[in-house]
């Protein structure tokens, strides 16, 4: 009898209990959550854990030196391996003592580096070598926790690693090498230019341009010192434009401008004119003309860089949305139709102005339409200005890629596999 009672008030306990815990989360629905005190809201709580985890910094250093999508790869890479990126860019006076003089002066490589978009900060005048006080400043003043390399060694002159303390101190990460490119590659295809030239009358040369645009590894030996230049790399994927390229489109109402030309060499003042276009609308599109249209107008030994490399290179500026690989060298109605295209803009700095005075003016329809504009450029600089930077000072260039091509020809003998992106 006292069993059946008992469970008797245990059923009875169960169902008030379940009437009152029934009608609290009715009362929490209408009137919403009550704060309990001396507890924050929820919230705030995840708000606070959020601020807790402090984003992971990576550092990336170089010379950058006429940049290319190499370099503009190895900064996609090393940005995949943390939150934000800092890179920092050597000095002209420690180039000059480390590997020969810099094509391009500090100045012009700091506009390059902040226009990659996958750039958060840029530190100028770094170390050719990072020594124990320059990576101290990284740990405390930038809160870096990695430094981030390529697979390919990077030696100084007395033959140490210039990362062996980054290493030793557990804080390095290393990315996979681009393959195809690197600065001196492109300075021997234009030395190869200077030679060719002096060479023509003697022998009888098939064109540049198809060759740097052919994507093959062949060798060419003008000069008759023994010293190869190695043309090309280069093996185009689709995946790797996939990587450079931005996953959104224009929005309906988008004020979309375009502006076309061979970025050739892509240098500063390709990187201010798309900046200052950028800002006229909501999307950027590039246009990059083909190969074989640049070397109509521009002659035989143009492009240095073929069309696929100027594709990904015009890609990594965070200025530009889209490109159209192998834009037609007249705009027309249809064209502008299909992109939508509010805006067409061109800069004063160009190395092809002869169109002007043609019949058949590329421009003519958007100038007829009332949406073509001249855009002032901020920098006098074009692919002919680093090309005679090169035929200048060849003969110290000539040195320095001597040096250099024998290192690249150990790394391509002696290369491994390394998974990477």
């Amino acid at each position: 009898m006292e069993a059946d009672s008992s469970k008797a008030r245990l059923v009875a306990a169960c169902v008030i209990g379940g009437i009152v815990l029934g009608a609290s989360v009715v009362a929490l629905h209408v009137a919403g959550p009550v704060a309990v005190p001396g507890l924050p809201p929820l919230d705030a709580l995840r708000r606070r854990f959020r601020r807790r985890r402090r984003p992971v910094r990576v550092y990336m250093d170089g010379c950058f030196d006429m940049m290319h999508y190499g370099h503009c790869n190895a900064l996609r890479q090393a940005r995949a391996l943390g939150d934000q990126l800092v890179v920092g860019v050597v000095s002209d006076d420690e180039i000059t003592a480390n590997k020969g003089p810099p094509v391009t002066p500090l100045r012009e490589r700091m506009v390059m580096v902040g226009a990659v978009k996958w750039v958060d900060d840029v530190i100028p005048d770094a170390p050719y070598a990072i020594t124990e006080e320059f990576m101290k400043k990284l740990f405390t003043e930038y809160n870096i926790d990695y430094i981030i390399h390529g697979d390919d060694p990077c030696l100084l002159p007395d033959g140490t690693d210039a990362y062996a303390l980054a290493k030793n101190a557990g804080r390095y990460k290393q990315i996979k090498r681009t393959e195809g490119v690197s600065t001196t590659d492109i300075v021997g295809r234009m030395l190869l230019c200077v030679r060719e030239r002096s060479a023509s009358d003697r022998r009888n040369h098939s064109s540049l341009q198809r060759q740097f645009s052919s994507g093959h590894g062949q060798k060419i030996d003008d000069s008759g010192s023994g010293s190869a230049t190695r043309i090309s790399h280069f093996l185009p994927t689709s995946r790797r434009i996939v990587q450079f390229s931005n996953s959104r489109g224009p929005g309906p109402d988008s004020r979309i401008v375009y502006i076309d030309g061979a970025f050739d060499l892509f240098h500063a003042g390709h990187v201010e004119i798309l900046r200052l276009a950028r800002e006229l609308g909501d999307f950027l599109l590039v246009g990059i003309h083909t190969d074989q249209t640049i070397s109509s107008t521009r002659g035989p030994h143009r492009p240095i860089m073929n069309l696929h490399e100027r594709s990904l290179s015009v890609l990594a500026c965070r200025y530009v949305d889209e490109v159209i690989i192998g834009a037609p060298w007249d705009i027309s109605k249809d064209m502008i139709t299909t992109f939508n295209i509010s805006l067409v803009v061109q800069g004063t700095i160009a190395e092809n102005m002869d169109f002007a005075k043609d019949e058949s003016h590329p421009y003519a329809v958007p100038m007829e339409m009332g949406i073509y504009l001249r855009l002032e450029s901020p920098l006098d600089i074009t692919t002919s200005t680093i090309i005679r930077r090169i035929v200048s000072n060849h003969e110290a260039y000539q040195k320095r890629n001597e040096k250099k091509e024998a290192s690249e020809k150990k790394y391509y003998d002696s290369k491994n596999f390394v998974n990477g992106e």
